[in-house]
């Protein structure tokens, strides 16, 4: 039987790690992250495929650098004969690389070369694509630059969201790897190397990225906001305080307004001005301090100041 080291860290590795075990084989042990700190009280938090695995009854490893001697030899002592990893998080040494007797593969949410790195459900959204993808590769000392072994696509809706898209790759990506490994271990496939001039790149998003800019077009601020939804969360600012937008929906407008005033106050909504004649409805958001909520609720309360002519987007 195969023995197959897993490594992966969020919610998205886990049904890819579930699947490896219905199919069959043997997974002799889970490498992850280390706990972290969760929430404002900062809660020690086991990442999910720690969960997963130990409920499997399959050790974990949980190196802050798997590049560390000790940290490594822990690894290659277990001899597998195939590492499969999935948003895992790190780059793996050479050594590594070269010990499986299958190599080591990796499963990534976008159709490379397109969107190497650490957000690539999130990038897709927020570039408008139309459509992304599962990559299965092998890997490389390089982000994201092994040669490809199969591609499945996925398309994205208008409607779609980083939630729902990550939940649809996740799927594809637990699908595909299982369509690829029994070719993979007969040697039926054929590797193909990814062309370095259509490379493009989708870094972990950082916290300026996270404000909406108004000045843009309403197409891409609502991409912008299903971009960011569930996690991290887009936000704009209002009289000095931060409000988090968690929803939208796009309204044709004549631009005359500047971008971030407030058009109009409907009973489900805040229509807002962008940089062209898309406006933007705000239909869910969440005040500093409080729980998410819809747009109605918000400006029966807290937001019942709000008035036509307002300006979102101002200096925190």
């Amino acid at each position: 039987m195969t023995k197959i080291v897993f490594m992966g860290t969020p919610d998205f590795s886990v049904p890819v790690l579930k699947q490896i075990i219905d199919d069959g084989y043997e997974v002799i042990g889970v490498v992850t992250q280390p706990d972290r700190p969760v929430g404002r009280k900062k809660v020690l938090t086991p990442p999910p495929v720690k969960v997963e695995a130990e409920k499997q009854g399959i050790p974990v490893y949980q190196p802050e650098k798997i590049r560390q001697p000790d940290e490594l030899e822990k690894v290659l002592a277990l001899k597998p004969d195939l590492v499969v990893t999935a948003a895992f998080g790190q780059i793996l040494p050479k050594e590594l690389l070269d010990a499986p007797k299958y190599g080591c593969i990796n499963v990534h949410a976008s159709l490379l070369p397109e969107l190497r790195g650490g957000a690539p459900i999130h990038y897709s959204i927020l570039q408008g694509k139309e459509k992304t993808g599962i990559t299965i590769m092998y890997m490389a000392e390089k982000l994201d630059a092994g040669d490809i072994l199969t591609q499945v696509e996925v398309p994205i809706t208008e409607t779609d969201t980083v939630g729902t898209l990550h939940d649809k790759l996740s799927e594809a990506g637990s699908k595909l790897l299982s369509e690829t490994l029994p070719k993979l271990l007969n040697g039926e496939l054929n590797p193909i190397k990814q062309n370095e001039e259509e490379a493009t790149f989708a870094y972990n998003i950082k916290r300026e990225q996270e404000q909406i800019d108004w000045s843009k077009t309403g197409e891409e601020i609502y991409n912008h906001i299903r971009g960011l939804n569930p996690w991290p969360v887009s936000y704009t600012t209002f009289d000095g305080k931060v409000v988090k937008i968690w929803n939208s929906k796009k309204v044709k407008h004549a631009k005359s307004e500047e971008p971030g005033t407030i058009i109009r106050l409907e009973e489900d909504g805040i229509i807002v001005a962008s940089g062209n004649d898309t406006a933007v409805k705000i239909t869910e958001l969440q005040p500093s301090g409080k729980k998410k909520m819809p747009a109605e609720q918000f400006l029966r309360g807290s937001g019942s100041h709000l008035t036509a002519g307002g300006r979102l987007g101002d200096i925190e």
